[in-house]
């Protein structure tokens, strides 16, 4: 009888663990309005840049209106290897002045952003439009695309977490081409490389002893080169140190010491000028080649 008591008094207390640590999911449609397309709530959403309403500069009209609704999350990732969060999808294509309504999903018990950058900031304040839900939760905000082709990033700005994987592209129009490292779409800028430590994926083995030996010789070689040209240094600037002496021992005659260190400092400003703007015209002379203007947003 107690035995079967405590079962039952055991189970009870995991279940109402359980219960307790679980959050429930929240659709966060109650939000206060902070002004200019920021809205919070208490529970941990926000909504930033939210603009329904007010056409970007060149859209005479919405071009077409649209909804996706994205997931954030752990098990989003498994598809990419070495990759922690993901979002569900990865790129997303619009024609240019389409308004979009984004319901943005967290299945994590953690907070994710849907965040996107280089908006017109004439419209969108900091130029970004945000969505962020901390915990099982959704959250929906409403942007208009400006008219220009672009490809726009997505992440997560939580740290390290875009870098883990969730991140993702949007292209307006043709698009201004692909962004690096985004998951399952274009190559990672940096790849993960393991073959020093997996032996059979190392196609290049560890040199052997007469590679080494070749390698130590020319190392010295080198090594005594530098010690030859330090030794010239030396003998050099202890000539001009012969040769300048009286002429600066005449120089300083009557100077006090401060004038004599003023002096010193001059010289030394002066040489360093003369050098900086010699470096200068040599590489302006070599390169000869006008500057390159970058493409500004329209």
């Amino acid at each position: 009888m107690n035995k079967n008591l405590s079962m039952t008094v055991l189970a009870l207390l995991i279940s109402l663990s359980a219960t307790v640590h679980a959050k429930e999911f929240i659709n966060h449609t109650n939000m206060m309005n902070h002004g200019d397309g920021h809205m919070m709530d208490m529970d941990g959403a926000m909504v930033m840049g939210n603009n329904p309403d007010t056409l970007p500069g060149g859209c005479d009209k919405i071009a077409a209106t649209k909804e996706i609704t994205v997931h954030a999350g752990h098990k989003y990732a498994k598809k990419f290897p070495g990759r922690i969060f993901a979002f569900d999808q990865q790129e997303w294509k619009f024609d240019p002045c389409t308004k979009l309504t984004v319901h943005f999903i967290n299945d994590d018990e953690i907070r994710h952003q849907w965040m996107m950058h280089g908006l017109p900031k004439y419209l969108y304040p900091k130029g970004m439009f945000h969505l962020e839900v901390t915990g099982p939760g959704e959250v929906s905000g409403t942007l208009i695309f400006p008219p220009n082709d672009k490809t726009y990033l997505v992440h997560c700005d939580i740290s390290q977490h875009m870098e883990k994987g969730m991140k993702a592209q949007i292209k307006i129009g043709e698009g201004s081409g692909n962004l690096p490292s985004i998951p399952g779409i274009t190559a990672n800028v940096i790849q993960d490389d393991y073959s020093d430590s997996i032996p059979e994926l190392n196609p290049n083995p560890a040199p052997s002893s007469s590679t080494t030996s070749a390698q130590n010789g020319a190392d010295n070689a080198n090594g005594q080169a530098n010690d030859a040209l330090i030794s010239g240094l030396t003998v050099i600037g202890i000539v001009l140190g012969l040769v300048l002496a009286p002429l600066l021992a005449r120089k300083f005659k009557g100077m006090s010491a401060g004038e004599i260190i003023a002096y010193i400092f001059e010289l030394i400003s002066q040489l360093l000028g003369f050098v900086f703007n010699l470096i200068a015209g040599l590489i302006k002379k070599v390169t000869g080649k006008k500057a390159i203007e970058l493409p500004q947003d329209k």
